[in-house]
């Protein structure tokens, strides 16, 4: 029987894989400086890896910590393509909203902020909308929606009782609004509504179209001695629902509207002016925004500014009886109590400040009238300590 032959070793003595002796040598790692734990921490790593990858594609994004990373490195590429850049912050309110009250000199405001937001390049955002002041829940999502997304800084103006940006969810923006006396603004309705005022002599008819012509001259004692619908409640509570906001019970007169719209002026509204006192008004929303008011006054007392701001005066305004003026008085209680509140919170920022009144000496007051025990004397002369403290207090607010 033939014997297998062994196959010769190669040249060198030496077989493939072994050592000297004929020892059998391991293959060499590939990493030869990581062991075997060191393996299996790179593994773990590298499935974390891929479960993050895969939770980043179904989430649609990045997680909000890297964001949060980079919104803390700065500037940055590596998220450059995902998701809205960090807001910017202003060191100042960028969000400002003046639900304007009819009647109270807000077209002569308007007329300055456009002057204003070509000056100071902010974002002067109004609406076509005069007459709808009162919304559903749907339309008031829609419109703070609409408000929110501006670009900012801006200012929103509108007729529109108040809006609680926070209860749907949004950044609640400083508010800033004037009234006046209310039998004046009354009047002054009243009277606009039929006859307009010196813009155009056919303006009113573009206004109130549908009335008709009896009721267009009806003599204003008579609407109010006669209990006319336009010359009684609800119709005159006007005032206090753009500060009470648009709860039903905000229309309807009575303390639980009052006190609500006091609460508001004194949590959402960073100035609540008196149109008698306009120039003071003017003066005091330049010392609080600046970057929106800066220059008004002089903007304001500019002859070629009168001189459009005289074309918004109401024309063919009379004066009712004394009789009908105390009905109307009785009937708008709510309505001045919270006029006379918000003129003491007026009073009290131009004595914090320091300012000057700019206003005549009032006439004396008709026998209707009720007391005004909450009225401040001139504000005094001295500079207030911690004056700059007191300020940025308010725009923490």
């Amino acid at each position: 029987m033939k014997k297998k032959e062994r196959p010769e070793p190669p040249p060198g003595g030496q077989g493939q894989g072994q050592g000297p002796g004929g020892r059998r040598r391991r293959p060499l790692p590939l990493l030869p400086f990581l062991s075997l734990r060191d393996y299996g921490l790179c593994m773990a790593a590298l499935l974390l890896f891929c479960l993050g990858s895969l939770c980043y594609q179904l989430g649609g994004g990045p997680p909000r910590f890297l964001l949060d990373l980079r919104h803390y490195l700065g500037n940055s590429t590596y998220l450059d393509d995902h998701g809205p850049p960090p807001r910017k912050v202003l060191p100042f309110p960028s969000q400002v909203v003046y639900n304007r009250v009819g009647k109270c000199g807000s077209r002569t405001v308007v007329l300055l902020l456009r002057i204003l937001s070509e000056k100071h390049r902010f974002n002067l955002v109004t609406s076509d909308i005069h007459n709808k002041t009162r919304l559903t829940k749907s339309e008031q999502m829609e419109l703070i929606k609409n408000i929110s997304t501006a670009e900012q800084p801006y200012l929103f103006t509108r007729h529109v009782h108040f809006l609680n940006f926070s209860r749907f969810g949004g950044d609640q923006p400083v508010y800033i609004n004037i009234i006046r006396d209310p039998v004046n603004r009354f009047l002054s309705n009243y009277f606009f509504r039929r006859f307009g005022d010196w813009r155009g002599e056919q303006n009113h008819m573009i206004r109130t179209p549908s009335m008709r012509q009896e009721e267009r001259y009806l003599d204003i004692n008579v609407c109010i001695l006669e209990n006319y619908p336009e010359c009684s409640n609800p119709r005159l509570f006007y005032i206090i629902p753009y500060f009470c906001g648009q709860h039903p019970r905000c229309r309807e007169p009575g303390e639980w509207a009052l006190e609500r719209a006091k609460l508001n002026v004194n949590e959402n509204f960073l100035l609540v002016g008196i149109l008698e006192e306009l120039e003071d008004v003017l003066l005091l929303l330049e010392r609080f925004l600046p970057h929106y008011f800066k220059d008004v006054l002089s903007i304001y007392k500019n002859p070629e500014h009168r001189k459009l701001g005289n074309l918004t005066v109401t024309v063919k305004k009379a004066v009712p009886s004394p009789e009908a003026l105390q009905i109307l008085y009785q009937r708008m209680r709510y309505e001045y109590e919270f006029y006379y509140y918000v003129k003491e919170q007026f009073h009290l920022l131009k004595r914090k400040f320091g300012l000057k009144s700019h206003v005549n000496k009032p006439h004396p007051r008709p026998e209707f009238f009720i007391p005004s025990p909450l009225e401040t004397e001139e504000p005094i002369d001295e500079e207030e300590e911690d004056d700059e403290k007191w300020l940025e207090d308010i725009y923490k607010r």
